[in-house]
């Protein structure tokens, strides 16, 4: 299993995997508790890791670095008739969620 991702930010760790995962990858994070063993041991070993399948490596790095494709036309809220672009499932003035 290849190493993908890796940050000292346990939160960023886990939002790669599930980006990872909503995309159908397999993904785990490990090293999730080494942050306290910094100074005992180096702390790029201490980082939080994102791991994957051999065979979905390539297809990980270049999510995780570029991001998951959005694609359909922008919207408008049906609340308050702001515009937003097709990644956003909620409007960001008034909070009202994207009509189905």
């Amino acid at each position: 299993m290849p190493r993908v991702y890796s940050s000292f930010d346990l939160v960023a760790a886990h939002h790669a995997r599930n980006l990872l995962e909503s995309e159908g990858i397999r993904a785990e994070v490990r090293n999730e508790r080494l942050a306290s063993a910094m100074g005992e041991l180096p702390p790029a070993e201490c980082q939080a890791e994102v791991w994957v399948q051999e065979g979905d490596a390539q297809r990980a790095e270049r999510l995780l670095r570029e991001g998951p494709a959005v694609s359909g036309p922008p919207w408008s809220c049906a609340a308050c008739g702001e515009r937003m672009e097709p990644q956003f499932t909620q409007c960001w003035r008034c909070g009202a969620a994207r009509p189905l």
